[in-house]
């Protein structure tokens, strides 16, 4: 105000007093505005705020609009003078249907082309596809980008089984629905429904496989548009009178909400249902029966874990160790430590199972009150993971590189190092039980644990038995699968190769020798590898092809943190083991594991240890990321890259002058040292003379193993397209290299230590 009277007397001294009038008349209005406004500078503020808020909103929406309806800065410029046509305004939410049929009587397929018309005749594309055509390793993922709906009509078969055309479908699909490779999100992105036509008359498996199909999508993340149907044959009880009128009303629902997501109206189910069925008003049964399986997968994991027979050294060192403890484990660990001291309690004088260097048993009274190693709840785990599990405490399953080189892509670092024929390779164990509880264990930790054997025991007779008549029957069901060679799949079903490292530590098999002679008396040979807690084991063990030893860290606190071993002296043994390895005559090798930022920088230990057991060769193979889990605490940080593996063995080759990179698997990120003795006027001979092996073996036990041999006599000239450097870097030539065209969803490793 003062500044406002002292303008008002310059004017007046400027323009003179015969406008002073004139000027106090504005002054006087413009003074009587402003108390105005300052009076009601409250009502000033809300309307400013007022204005404020809606601008802010307006923009807000307007750039969720070009978020939803992106254009293009190059199609925008173009359009400037132009308005768009209402063809090009469209968003496309729905690029067409794809009908997926598995039948056996034709009934499906009917179904299928019914549908089919009828989308058709909605104007969207819509394509029929026999399931038997279709390679969903190659092509399903496609899926989650293409705005395709895909609808599958699968009948049930007998006792439960898919039909013929949609067996391979089906098996792929539960396979990689509990493969930590491919991951919960493989088919994120995918939409799809599911009808099944089933008997009611056979109760225990109505619509089994349609059950199957949408519970395998969901676990991949694909996400349903609409409830499952089922089609039900027995007329008494079909909801709409038969299996036609079943799928005539699904039908109509299916169209409906085919126009309205071709609308881009919003989905009626979100596809994050917490079970694997839609949360609507009407509860159907499927929601009763997945809080059974959640109820039964969680009692199964409190069944899964099995304490250490040594309950003060898993106590100890549970408690030592805070960095890698397993809060959820604790509680079991703890309970079954209970419990089987109460179990031991009036046991105490009775004999027990022992690991004797005779790889004998003296049977007790108390044999036949032994538990099994495998309980119903761990059996009901495996069995859904795909293993084939024999008798009480073995198991075989189908690794992925059988698979692999069954189809003509290339086989495993096994094929690239030593020869071996991928796809008549056995992977199994005759222990599903093991003394540590590794970090990357990929099994995450649900198969059980102890540091002597306690359980039932199965002849060694009974185990080759059903894991090689097992093994063909998992071959068996790739013929006619697409792309598998005729040649290979005759070969596969043949078994000359067997790799003991599915999964637990076989050498805690009593019977392990046995085994190991079962094995070369049907000319199969053997790769049995073992975590270095067992010395005396590996001493008293008859020729095996080749004897690994996982050394998963250099130093006592890695070893610790890394394989969490439950012996008390294991670092101990872990020398001991090592020292043992170096005293036997046949091919031996060290499997190093990378993890990073834990145990790659300890280059010197590793060269220590390497000096103490003297290997033939040397693994080196960067961790595979296994999914989290609460047992471990490994991200895919801890995953180094292959150029990283590569630095590190070359800097672990200059640190052992008996040692050279010899060859490089890139695939499965692993390459090999080799000793000097194995090179032979410039070339490597680190490959495997399999016939030539037979015949020592079968020289030394008609002997009685005073006829020994050694590595050098049973070597064989290693390919140029396997040696480090190579073109290739490690792929056999004679396959076909087959590149992802998802390489987001990278499904690359080993499988199961293979």
């Amino acid at each position: 105000m003062l500044f406002l009277a002292l303008v008002s007397c310059l004017l007046y001294c400027t323009v003179g007093a015969e406008k002073s009038d004139a000027l106090h008349d504005v002054w006087d209005f413009t003074e009587s505005c402003l108390l105005t406004v300052w009076q009601n500078r409250l009502y000033v503020y809300t309307t400013a705020a007022v204005l404020i808020g809606v601008w802010f909103t307006v923009n807000m929406l307007l750039k969720k609009k070009k978020m939803v309806d992106p254009i293009s800065p190059r199609l925008d410029k173009a359009m400037k003078n132009q308005k768009l046509s209402p063809e090009t305004e469209k968003v496309i939410h729905v690029s067409g249907v794809k009908v997926f049929y598995g039948s056996q009587t034709g009934t499906a397929k009917g179904f299928a082309e019914e549908l089919a018309g009828e989308v058709n005749a909605q104007g969207i594309q819509c394509e029929v596809i026999d399931m038997k055509d279709y390679d969903p390793e190659d092509r399903l993922a496609e899926e989650c980008t293409s705005k395709m709906l895909c609808v599958f009509l699968v009948a049930t078969y007998t006792d439960g089984q898919p039909t013929e055309s949609a067996e391979w479908f089906c098996k792929w699909l539960e396979e990689a629905s509990t493969d930590f490779r491919y991951g919960k999100t493989f088919l994120k992105g995918m939409r799809y429904a599911v009808f099944g036509l089933g008997n009611s008359v056979y109760v225990g498996h109505y619509n089994t496989v349609s059950k199957n199909i949408d519970k395998w999508l969901w676990m991949l993340s694909a996400a349903r548009i609409m409830t499952r149907g089922e089609g039900d044959c027995n007329v008494v009880k079909s909801r709409h009178g038969s299996v036609q009128a079943d799928f005539q009303a699904w039908k109509t629902k299916f169209l409906n909400r085919l126009q309205a997501l071709a609308k881009g109206e919003k989905k009626a189910c979100s596809g994050k249902c917490k079970s694997s069925s839609c949360k609507n008003k009407k509860k159907h049964k499927e929601e009763a029966e997945d809080g059974q399986s959640h109820a039964e997968k969680n009692s199964s994991e409190e069944e899964l874990m099995e304490s250490s027979s040594d309950a003060e050294s898993s106590a100890e060192e549970e408690k030592a160790h805070g960095s890698v403890i397993d809060m959820e484990d604790l509680g079991n660990v703890m309970n079954r430590m209970k419990k089987a001291k109460r179990m031991e309690g009036d046991e105490e004088d009775s004999q027990r199972v022992k690991l004797s260097k005779q790889n004998g048993v003296r049977k007790s009274e108390s044999e036949e009150e032994r538990r099994e190693m495998i309980t119903p709840a761990l059996r009901d785990a495996l069995t859904k993971q795909g293993y084939k599990l024999i008798g009480s405490h073995s198991g075989v399953k189908l690794c992925r590189w059988t698979k692999s080189m069954l189809r003509g892509r290339g086989g495993c670092y096994k094929h690239t190092f030593y020869g071996i024929e991928s796809h008549r390779c056995m992977e199994t164990t005759p222990s599903l039980a093991c003394a540590n509880k590794c970090v990357f264990c990929w099994r995450h930790h649900t198969n059980p644990v102890g540091t002597e054997w306690r359980w039932k025991m199965d002849p060694a007779e009974k185990i080759i038995q059903e894991a090689v008549e097992n093994h063909k029957n998992m071959i068996r069901q790739f013929r006619g699968v697409p792309g598998v060679r005729p040649e290979r799949f005759e070969e596969g079903l043949t078994v000359k190769h067997c790799a003991l490292s599915l999964v637990g530590e076989p050498i805690m098999y009593p019977e392990i020798n046995s085994f190991l002679r079962l094995l070369h008396q049907q000319n199969i040979s053997s790769f049995l590898v073992t975590n270095a807690q067992f010395p005396e084991e590996i001493r008293s063990l008859v020729p095996v092809t080749q004897l690994y030893v996982s050394v998963d860290a250099s130093t006592k606190d890695s070893l610790r943190k890394i394989d969490r071993p439950l012996f008390k002296d294991f670092w101990q043994r872990f020398l001991d083991s090592l020292r043992a390895l170096g005293e036997k005559q046949q091919r031996t090798v060290y499997r190093l594991t990378l993890v990073k930022a834990w145990n790659v920088d300890e280059l010197k230990a590793y060269a220590d240890l390497i000096a103490l057991g003297q290997p033939d060769f040397i693994e080196v193979k960067g961790v595979t990321y296994c999914g989290e889990s609460s047992a471990s605490s490994l991200t895919m940080a801890n995953v180094p890259w292959h150029e990283e593996v590569i630095y590190f063995v070359q800097q672990l080759a200059n640190l052992l002058p008996d040692y050279e990179i010899a060859c490089e698997h890139e695939h499965s990120n692993c390459l090999l040292l080799a000793h000097h003795k194995f090179k032979v006027d410039g070339e490597w001979w680190t490959w495997i003379d399999y016939e030539r092996f037979q015949e020592l073996v079968q020289e030394y036990e008609e002997s009685g193993g005073t006829k020994s041999f050694s590595a050098m006599d049973y070597m064989a000239k290693t390919p140029s397209w396997a040696i480090f450097g190579a073109r290739e870097r490690g792929f056999d030539p004679s396959d076909t290299r087959f590149q992802r065209k998802n390489k987001t969803k990278d499904i690359s490793g080993c499988l199961e230590g293979s």
